[in-house]
């Protein structure tokens, strides 16, 4: 890679949090030149610069924690929340500059003013504050204190020099900077070396030998921010054309002084779709509005930021999947062009569940797209090659099936890659690498964990697959524990985690002044239903018809006992399953715009 132009101002790498009863104050301990402190009013989260730290005293003692970045900051109704990372760990790095994950995010509140707020307030303040509680388990965080984590290793090369002078959250793909919104803040204050761009995804590394040669192969995933959210309760796309689970997977590889790397896209099907939880293990489809132009628009938006698309729908034909993928190819009908291409590949009917090899039909179809486009590739004397577009894949969560077909993808060009810079004869391939082959199977395996973890709160189904190469009982046993914690974090837990997204993404605007509404405030049926009250009745209910039951030999009346028991037992887990979507945690924010948001 080209020498990279120093920005103005790096950022601070570790920082001394000074907790005072009035004030936070951030002061850098990594030995930058002429670093200001930040100081931080508890009362109204006003900052300002200072050139050295508060006095202490008998009454004004400070809590003192190392912290290793400023993520943003938040205004909710009566106060504001500032976001530190307090713990980190270093996965790798990407052109030779450390990655660090977050491993520990904390909330920081400047809530002195709730004080004064009224009952109403303080009620709201508390709902929205136990939101962040759930954004602090946030996972997949990555950042750098020294290079671009949201761009492309293409584009990150294609920057201009003036550009490279920017801060690295100015120079950030604003859809992949996760703490977009949160920086808002921060950013009119001036405060440069604190604003700390960060990315959710996930960041795997490995190296290998083949020959004498070292080969060194990163997978990097960017989660768009734009409609960001959980399984059940990001579907499809907005009216602006942003889907749900889109992410741009970029796979790197440095070898001899050469650097090549390949990017690949994942999203939800692009048009106003929804699948609402109701407690049945799979809810139905519902189409909200079927229009074209969302599609267009979607596809219009990638051609712009990656040249030609492929879009390969791995959706089968029977039932609510068969109907989403008909419209899909009915909405791709009057776009597809020169440089957008549809194809349709049932995924589940040819491969099943075991047989991967058969994407091998896939790839006859795609590999004309994959020649043609290519891949980056840059020499060290700084001649380059550019890929020219991009292959975008989806099935219905764009999780397990998109990602086995993703890294069939991936090692094909890995191939194509090792054969160009002459590390590869013609015929060979990773497989003939036992090593290598392994190495990549996990990087992918883990790949995938990390994305499908982000959406729905579990890895991978067929991970044992993905890994091995090998089915086992043991994966087969896993896949049934995965499916049924996905049913009960998708029914009993994700509405709340939704609301948690959408609040720290603004997505949802908090209301300062003027009426305001808890997020959970509920009504009639809503505000007493709940799942496991209603389990608790059922199966208090079925315990008393067995003991009435068992007592009818003593005494005849026992057996109308044991009916009247039944009958409320049956009665109300009919009455649960008629009413699932009240009993389930659903999302209580309310967007701008649902339910097409």
């Amino acid at each position: 890679m080209k020498e990279k132009a120093e920005p103005v101002q790096k950022l601070y790498t570790r920082m001394r949090l000074w907790e005072f009863p009035d004030e936070y104050v951030i002061e850098p301990t990594d030995g930058s030149s002429a670093s200001s402190s930040l100081s931080i009013s508890l009362v109204d989260a006003s900052m300002k610069l200072i050139d050295s730290i508060p006095e202490c005293s008998s009454f004004r003692v400070p809590k003192i924690q190392m912290i290793f970045g400023v993520v943003g900051m938040l205004k909710l109704v009566a106060g504001s929340y500032l976001f530190v990372i307090t713990e980190r760990k270093c996965v790798g790095s990407y052109l030779g500059h450390p990655i660090f994950k977050v491993i520990s995010l904390k909330v920081l509140p400047c809530v002195h003013s709730v004080k004064n707020s009224t009952p109403e307030q303080k009620k709201v303040e508390n709902e929205f504050s136990r939101l962040l509680k759930v954004a602090e388990r946030t996972t997949g965080l990555y950042f750098s204190y020294d290079t671009n984590l949201t761009l492309s290793t293409q584009r990150l090369y294609d920057l201009g020099n003036e550009s490279k002078m920017l801060p690295l959250w100015r120079q950030a793909e604003p859809r992949f900077l996760w703490n977009s919104y949160m920086l808002e803040a921060l950013i009119d204050k001036k405060l440069d070396p604190y604003l700390l761009p960060v990315v959710q995804g996930s960041f795997h590394n490995f190296q290998a030998t083949i020959e004498k040669e070292i080969v060194d192969v990163t997978l990097i995933a960017r989660r768009c921010t734009r409609r960001n959210g959980t399984r059940m309760w990001r579907r499809g796309a907005d009216s602006e054309g942003h889907v749900a689970n889109f992410v741009e997977t970029e796979q790197i590889i440095q070898i001899n002084g050469f650097t090549s790397s390949f990017v690949q896209v994942r999203g939800s099907i692009p048009f106003l779709w929804e699948q609402i939880v109701d407690l049945t293990y799979k809810p139905k489809f519902e189409i909200v509005r079927p229009e074209e132009a969302i599609a267009e628009r979607h596809f219009l938006d990638l051609r712009k930021m990656y040249g030609s698309v492929l879009a390969v729908d791995l959706l089968n034909k029977h039932g609510g999947e068969g109907r989403l993928s008909d419209m899909f190819s009915n909405a791709m009908q009057p776009i597809v062009s020169e440089d957008l291409r549809y194809l349709h590949f049932d995924f589940t009917k040819i491969c099943g569940h075991v047989h991967f090899e058969r994407l091998s039909f896939l790839y006859d179809q795609i590999a004309d797209f994959l020649v043609k486009n290519g891949y980056f590739l840059l020499n060290e004397g700084s001649e380059k090659m550019e890929q020219l577009g991009v292959v975008r894949t989806n099935c219905i969560d764009c999780l397990d099936r998109t990602n086995i077909t993703q890294s069939m993808i991936g090692r094909k060009i890995l191939e194509l890659q090792l054969r160009r810079i002459g590390v590869f004869a013609a015929e060979e391939t990773i497989s003939s690498h036992p090593k290598l082959d392994r190495c990549f199977r996990i990087l992918w395996a883990n790949h995938g964990d990390d994305i499908s973890i982000q959406y729905s709160g579990t890895a991978a189904l067929k991970g044992d697959l993905v890994r091995s190469g090998q089915r086992r009982v043991q994966g087969i046993l896993k896949d049934r524990y995965i499916s049924f914690k996905r049913y009960y974090l998708n029914n009993f837990s994700d509405g709340t985690k939704q609301d948690a997204i959408d609040l720290l993404q603004g997505h949802y605007k908090v209301s300062v002044g003027g009426d305001i509404t808890p997020p959970s405030q509920t009504g009639g049926l809503e505000a007493i239903a709940s799942f496991p009250l209603a389990l608790c009745l059922v199966l208090i209910g079925l315990l008393l018809t067995t003991m009435s039951l068992g007592q009818v030999g003593n005494d005849p009346r026992h057996l109308l006992f044991s009916v009247v028991w039944g009958s409320i037992s049956v009665g109300i887990a009919s009455f649960v399953r008629a009413k699932g979507r009240v009993f389930c945690n659903r999302p209580r924010l309310q967007l701008h715009d649902k339910p097409g948001y």
